[in-house]
């Protein structure tokens, strides 16, 4: 997890994608047209939350979230995911 100069505003986080998966449990490559992607990621930075509505999520909590959720971001040649707390399904 790398340390990132922002932000988010109330109850957005940022989020690091995991990485995709390579092989499958058998040992099968999967190929870079056939890999989904990823469903779980790694807090990078939290808002302050809604007004009597504090988050749940820290920095550097494993969390799951959905298939479509977030907005793709580029800040500092490294990808993330800006998304809602409500996006986020569990943490891990």
């Amino acid at each position: 997890m790398s340390k990132v100069n922002f932000k988010p505003l109330a109850d957005r986080v940022l989020v690091e994608p995991a990485a995709a998966e390579e092989k499958t449990a058998s040992g099968i490559i999967i190929p870079d047209t056939a890999k989904e992607k990823p469903q779980k990621g790694a807090i990078v930075a939290v808002g302050t939350g809604k007004k009597d509505e504090p988050l749940n999520v820290k920095v550097g909590d494993q969390v799951l979230y959905g298939k479509y959720s977030g907005t793709e971001v580029v800040i500092d040649d490294t990808e993330y995911l800006i998304m809602k707390e409500s996006d986020i399904y569990g943490i891990i």
